[in-house]
């Protein structure tokens, strides 16, 4: 049995004097109940130490035979320091990139930067049920969905305002784009979407929200002048939820990443700092998501090239009517029907349809009807929960001048227009 508790030390003292002028060891052992082993243990230490030997001395390890060398942990923490805002498994991550083969584990990635004070525990907020767009397209490859927004603006150097517009491919995380503008007005950021067409051809879709210059809340389905630009192009259109960026929530991650590394000026607050910072995030920065790959290693450009835009839409046999550039509207028997400015300058397509309507596609967009009988235009109401500009199954296809237009699905022209 063990040392009784409130005369143990007094029993090790007895034990041990007895212990010198015993002749039999295991019987003493026995009457103070406790092994040989234990006995030897405790004769030992008073031989060599006295009485300060048998004071209980501590349980803790002298050491690890997995014990980090101070060169390794070094390096962790001067990575760490060099990327503040990445967590253990980024660090270590990149740690294991320069060191093949002799990386230590996460934990040990994680205990390290916990003991240097270099880590902050994370928030935790019970999740809220918000529900999601039910319509929603999801890329399962790369172009299917590109996905924009504006950072908001912030001073900038000599007191500008520097508005960061930010270009993101869904699937691969590429950073596609990471401008400082000076404004949102539509002839500002349209040559910066005609660079990255030039650059990586076009996207199946784009998700944005429902703010200008992406979308008009005054105007049919929110079209404004850049998203109707997109439509000619072929490119789909996605939107969020009004006030809900969750909607668009990876996109908003990356702007959190944005705010830390350079409104706060670690790196700069110029174009220069965008382009470094944006190739660190592309060609560095390791992507769980990605199984720890970088988005340059997964990305690859579109199949589809940008050939410029489009004089003209072909809507395949329907009759069709160019919107006025300044006042939006169209003619129909005699009639000015208004329809949006965002379009004007475009050819729209009339269709019949059975129950006597006129349909009005822009694009792959039905727009509306015309009811014949009062020259009046309803405009088309989008499904609740599904992106507004949610596509059609027709698309119609891009005409330019002197060049032959792809065949489409006809459809029944518009009768008496």
């Amino acid at each position: 049995m063990p040392w009784k508790t409130t005369l143990k030390m007094n029993e090790k003292i007895e034990f041990a004097m007895k212990c010198l002028t015993t002749t039999n060891f295991r019987q003493l052992c026995q009457e103070h109940g406790i092994s040989a082993k234990t006995g030897y243990k405790w004769k030992e230490r008073f031989i060599n130490n006295g009485l300060a030997g048998l004071e209980d001395e501590s349980r803790r390890p002298q050491g690890h035979a997995d014990e980090l060398p101070e060169a390794v942990v070094c390096e962790m923490v001067l990575l760490k320091q060099a990327h503040p805002h990445w967590g253990p498994r980024k660090i270590r991550d990149l740690y294991e990139r320069r060191h093949p083969g002799a990386t230590p584990s996460e934990s040990s990635f994680k205990r390290v930067l916990e003991r240097a004070g270099l880590t902050k525990p994370r928030r935790i907020r019970k999740a809220a049920d918000n529900g999601r767009l039910s319509g929603g397209r999801k890329a399962a490859g790369c172009n299917e969905v590109w996905t924009v927004d504006f950072k908001g603006w912030w001073v900038g150097e000599g007191g500008k305002r520097v508005e960061p517009l930010t270009v993101r491919d869904e699937h691969s995380r590429m950073l596609l784009e990471l401008r400082a503008v000076g404004s949102s007005r539509t002839e500002v950021i349209r040559p910066c979407f005609e660079n990255l067409f030039e650059k990586h051809g076009l996207p199946g879709a784009i998700r944005s929200d429902n703010g200008p210059p992406f979308a008009s809340s005054n105007a049919i389905l929110g079209l404004s002048r850049l998203s109707a630009w997109w439509l000619a192009l072929g490119i789909d259109l996605e939107r969020g939820r009004p006030g809900c960026p969750q909607d668009n929530g990876a996109h908003e991650r990356m702007h959190l990443d944005v705010r830390r590394e350079l409104q706060s000026g670690r790196i700069g607050r110029d174009q220069n700092a965008f382009d470094l910072w944006r190739h660190e995030y592309n060609n560095e920065r390791p992507h769980e998501a990605l199984g720890m790959r970088r988005p340059a290693e997964v990305y690859v450009p579109s199949l589809r090239p940008y050939e410029g835009t489009p004089d003209l839409l072909d809507y395949g046999g329907m009759e069709t009517r160019k919107v006025h550039p300044v006042c939006g509207t169209i003619g129909f028997q005699s009639e000015l029907i208004r329809l949006s400015s965002a379009l004007g300058g475009w050819n729209v397509g009339l269709a019949g349809q059975t129950d006597g309507l006129v349909e009005v596609w822009f694009a792959s967009l039905l727009l509306g009807h015309i009811d014949p009988k009062t020259s009046s235009f309803r405009a088309s109401v989008p499904t609740p929960g599904v992106a507004a500009s949610a596509h059609s199954g027709d698309s119609a296809t891009l005409h330019r001048p002197n060049a032959r237009s792809s065949p489409t699905k006809a459809r029944q022209p518009a009768p008496n227009v």
